[in-house]
């Protein structure tokens, strides 16, 4: 099972650098990793509607009567009613989003912890060694794993296509 700790590890492999041993350590690498990782994530999962980390997302109102934004929602794709800030206005008790949500670590497929791993080991890249070269070139090498990932992802199939739809079934 990938933790947090794995994928930091890779990313500091990726730099030369020794894995970590443990995320609470006091090392520039174990402090860089706390600091980083989970935004670092989170804006990745928020780049691109990636399908294993695209959900509905079902909303009640709270006891103020407010329809709120939960914390593990990164990005709304879909929603009928309109954003402001973490509240959404619209005039039923409940609603429907089609939302990228934040997800464990352990459930990325692996050519996004492939991607992910890069993309910390760019973040770590020049507190941690101030090599603008390597640099560069883990950002070519993100940009390369970013398309292919994004190929992978939208090459996966959904489950969700058409069933039954007349058009189609005289059509053939």
């Amino acid at each position: 099972m990938l933790t947090k700790q794995d994928l930091c590890s890779m990313a500091l492999l990726k730099l030369g650098e020794q894995p970590l041993t443990s995320l609470s350590s006091d090392t520039a690498a174990a402090q860089l990793a706390r600091t980083l990782c989970d935004v670092t994530l989170d804006s990745l999962l928020s780049y691109h509607p990636w399908r294993f980390a695209t959900d509905a997302v079902f909303i009640e109102r709270n006891t103020d009567g407010d329809l709120i934004v939960p914390e593990n929602v990164l990005r709304i794709l879909k929603c009928d009613g309109r954003i402001c800030g973490k509240k959404i206005f619209f005039d039923s008790d409940n609603i429907k989003l089609l939302a990228i949500v934040r997800i464990d670590i352990e459930k990325f497929p692996s050519y996004f912890v492939a991607l992910a791993a890069t993309r910390l080991a760019m973040e770590f890249c020049m507190p941690l060694t101030g090599n603008q070269q390597m640099f560069r070139t883990l950002v070519s090498l993100y940009e390369s794993e970013l398309q292919t990932a994004k190929f992978i992802d939208s090459t996966t199939d959904s489950g969700t296509g058409v069933r039954d739809f007349s058009l189609i079934n005289v059509r053939f």
